[in-house]
């Protein structure tokens, strides 16, 4: 074993795959790119995201307390890396990327119909935001397109790089 820069830790650990978050704020959508993401419980589902307080969906998130969670396929990955390098305090994302925003059915911030699942979220605890932007988000509806077979994700590994979800294997496990 040999040292590893602790700058270069969360690369180790990135999470799951790469999402976009989507609020609504003063009348206006936004989506934003997120990767630091963790399910903390089953049921009901529970989501803790980390949303910095310099993106211009932190202050969304705050005021509405909603959002939504799309998981885009490999095939959105260009898209989803422009999302994430620009702000929605200059442009109107869904426009300059088209992305094409659809009503959810129970919070203000759409869902995005290029992607092969939308959750919509509502925050159920901010106790962690002051000290580590950490929201806690309850899903409250989930959505899938079954026209998107067997979707690949990608996931962050740090300086423009990613990985794609692999081959799916099966081992006996107390979960089904």
């Amino acid at each position: 074993m040999k040292p590893l820069a602790l700058s270069k830790v969360y690369q180790l650990l990135e999470p799951g795959p790469v999402v976009l978050l989507t609020t609504a704020h003063k009348g206006r959508a936004n989506v934003m790119t997120m990767s630091w993401h963790m399910m903390v419980e089953f049921e009901p589902p529970l989501v803790a995201c980390v949303v910095s307080a310099a993106n211009h969906s932190f202050a969304g998130l705050r005021a509405g307390r909603e959002c939504v969670i799309a998981i885009p396929a490999r095939r959105l990955a260009a898209k989803v890396v422009k999302v994430g390098n620009s702000s929605g305090r200059d442009i109107d994302k869904f426009e300059a990327f088209g992305l094409t925003p659809l009503p959810a059915s129970r919070v203000a911030p759409p869902l995005i119909a290029e992607c092969f699942a939308n959750l919509e979220c509502r925050v159920k605890d901010t106790r962690l935001v002051g000290a580590y932007n950490l929201f806690i988000l309850e899903v409250l509806a989930a959505w899938s397109d079954p026209a998107q077979k067997n979707p690949k994700t990608i996931h962050h590994r740090g300086y423009g790089s990613f990985a794609v979800d692999g081959p799916v294997i099966r081992l006996k496990s107390r979960m089904r």
